[in-house]
């Protein structure tokens, strides 16, 4: 029987689909009912007068009503504002997901009674700025983020789990193609441990890619058939999209599929087969082919190293996908987890295990991560005087890891200023940009020669800190890193009042 008074709570945040997974007495995890009865709710927003509508009603409402409608504010994340107004105001991406938040917070309170804390899951290749993001909406919404976690380690514990974690030396290649976002991440299980080895990705890459090429196709037979493109309307491009989805579902088990377009009192039934799918995006599918054999090139290993190709993630249904991966691994994948509740029992499993931490009980599984980008800071070329990157942290490298950098006091000078970014670029430019670290207080009777060491710091949810001093002294330096596009503490209240207060 479980000890914890405070429910074990996992989430996962989808950017088409989410889930709340809990433990129960006997710790083992369980997907959470939403308040319409579904094991998952849509990430979709209906902003219906001075009510924010969350889920399926709010799908529903995308054919009628889609100026109203929010949806993929996952991919916003890192952006100071939504890509869409709504009702002509500007959302922040983060108060978007916490409207979604609220709604599975509340839902799953119905259930096992109020909580605070949980674990939210992301996306292994979201870069630093993306998971202060999701922090910062968890806040929103009223929840104490006990941490982040990477969706495919969430789905490799479960794999664990399921396996009565005896999985001694086996290596999981973890194929995640969600409706958003994709992820492939190679986990080395070694009983009671999970160690990343490598991880790769694409924040802008899932399930709704595969319907807007059908979006795309139907509207091109519309325009040559009746001149009019669909995609002008707010309305016919809702249902549109929706007849998209549901036509990818049908054409994983049947082989056609019909799809029947309204637009300007003008209709057109439109037959597209599952080899006209796969050809129309088979560009797509290659790019998540590419990635997965880079990232097995990256951790040092070959297929034949690799024991198991788990695959999670909705998108995942799609056949193609399934062959691909057999082509390419010589191997079936395995489908031994539920593609859209294993990240949600991860990390379910997770916030158990901080939780037993938290109150002083030995923990039932260690994990360690890696970080997906490397960690650097801009400075100038000494021969072409052009800005370039200086690495800092390789992308790769297990967490928690600490750098140091040191950087030349000048005489007399009291501050210095560091462009942070995260990439792999040698051009700032190429590379996404976390923030500004100003470092102040620097005495100016300092000797000749004197330095400011600066100790970079990855957590292990992913997460930066700093702490400078000079070196061969015992003076820390005050340092106050200002984030790109993020709010302040101030603007994060009136918003967590608004949304969950």
């Amino acid at each position: 029987m479980s000890l914890r008074e405070t429910p074990a709570v996992g989430i996962d945040l989808g950017t088409t689909f989410s889930a709340v997974a809990v433990l129960d007495d006997a710790d083992n995890p369980r997907t959470l009912l939403n308040a319409e009865g579904e094991l998952t709710t849509p990430s979709v927003l209906f902003f219906n007068g001075q009510s924010v509508i969350v889920g399926r009603e709010a799908e529903s409402a995308k054919e009628t009503q889609f100026h109203a409608i929010a949806e993929y504010p996952k991919r916003d994340l890192g952006k100071r504002s939504f890509h869409k107004q709504i009702e002509g105001f500007e959302y922040p991406p983060e108060a978007l997901l916490a409207f979604i938040l609220n709604k599975l917070r509340l839902d799953a309170a119905s259930q096992v009674g109020e909580f605070t804390k949980a674990v939210i899951t992301v996306p292994a290749y979201f870069d630093e700025v993306r998971r202060k993001a999701t922090q910062d909406a968890g806040y929103l919404a009223g929840i104490e983020v006990l941490d982040i976690i990477n969706e495919p380690t969430a789905a490799a514990i479960t794999y664990g789990f399921q396996q009565g974690n005896e999985q001694s030396g086996s290596t999981v290649l973890v194929y995640d193609l969600g409706g958003g976002t994709f992820d492939v991440t190679i986990v080395r299980i070694e009983r009671n441990e999970y160690q990343a080895l490598a991880t790769d990705g694409d924040v802008q890459l899932g399930g709704v890619d595969w319907d807007q090429r059908i979006v795309d196709f139907i509207s091109s037979e519309f325009i040559r058939t009746y001149g009019l493109d669909p995609r002008d309307d707010p309305k016919s491009t809702g249902r549109l999209r929706r007849n998209a989805r549901s036509a990818k579902h049908s054409l994983t088990n049947a082989e056609s599929c019909v799809i029947e377009t309204q637009h300007q009192q003008q209709s057109l039934s439109t037959t597209i087969t599952r080899q006209q799918f796969e050809d129309m995006t088979a560009d797509l599918l290659e790019r998540t082919r590419f990635t997965t054999s880079r990232t097995v090139k990256t951790a040092g290993l070959t297929w034949d190293d690799i024991d198991h190709v788990l695959v999670v993630g909705g998108s995942t249904r799609m056949p193609a996908v399934a062959k691909m991966l057999e082509t390419e691994s010589g191997r079936s994948p395995d489908h031994s987890v539920s593609p859209d509740e294993a990240i949600a029992h991860g990390a379910a499993l997770h916030a158990g295990r901080l939780l037993d931490q938290l109150a002083g009980r030995p923990a039932r599984f260690n994990v360690q991560n890696v970080n997906s980008h490397t960690l650097g800071v801009v400075g100038m070329d000494p021969q072409t005087r052009r800005p370039r990157t200086a690495k800092i942290i390789p992308r790769n490298t297990t967490l928690p890891v600490t750098a140091k950098r040191e950087f030349r006091i000048r005489s007399g000078q009291d501050s210095i200023k560091l462009d942070v970014v995260e990439g792999e670029s040698k051009s700032p430019d190429a590379c996404q940009s976390i923030g500004t670290c100003d470092i102040r207080g620097i005495p100016t009777n300092l000797p000749d020669g004197s330095s400011a060491e600066v100790f970079f710091k990855y957590r292990e949810d992913g997460r930066l800190t700093m702490k400078v001093r000079i070196k061969g002294t015992d003076i820390i330096l005050e340092n106050e890193f200002i984030r790109d596009n993020t709010m302040t503490q101030e603007q994060l209240d009136i918003w967590r009042d608004y949304i969950s207060g």
